[in-house]
């Protein structure tokens, strides 16, 4: 059976827990919606695909990897801003998608509805589309915000690695 986890809730999670699950117990796939501001003739993609793995426990702390499959729309994509709380990438949308102008955040963990903080965001406009992995307003168990620790490109798509304390 496959745990499904909100991400910004492990931190609360009771330690004999953690330290007993596998990591490929914990990989979970992300849908993120694509809300189109001007309707079916903007011709965006219906949605978009985050994955997230948590790494082995380390005592005192939880980390997490993670990466949004842009390659698939854009192009040229790169890291356009960040700092220990949030990053954004930018690319260059394929021209099927050059009209369209949308935003969207997580809709499903697991293909259950995901009701919690989208810290996985995006947005397409002008020709771009961003992607933005921000920690703000997240809190672990101790009350501190989770920071990034990797921020950057594997085979064309954005990566990242996050962590926070338990």
């Amino acid at each position: 059976m496959k745990l499904k986890l909100p991400w910004a809730l492990l931190g609360s999670l009771p330690l004999s827990l953690l330290s007993g699950l596998g990591a490929a117990a914990l990989a979970n796939t992300i849908e993120l919606s694509v809300l189109p501001l001007d309707g079916p003739a903007a011709n965006c993609p219906a949605s978009l695909t985050a994955h997230e793995t948590l790494r082995p426990y380390v005592e005192g702390s939880y980390t997490t990897d993670g990466m949004i499959k842009l390659r698939e729309i854009a192009t040229d994509i790169r890291v356009l801003q960040s700092d220990r709380f949030s990053t954004t990438w930018v690319g260059t949308l394929k021209p099927e998608y050059r009209r369209c102008q949308a935003s969207g955040g997580m809709a499903s963990l697991d293909g259950e509805a995901y009701q919690g903080h989208s810290y996985i965001r995006v947005q397409l406009f002008g020709g771009q589309v961003k992607a933005i992995l921000d920690m703000t307003g997240m809190g672990d168990a101790n009350g501190f915000t989770p920071v990034i620790t990797y921020k950057g490109l594997q085979e064309g798509n954005p990566r990242w690695t996050w962590a926070g304390t338990d």
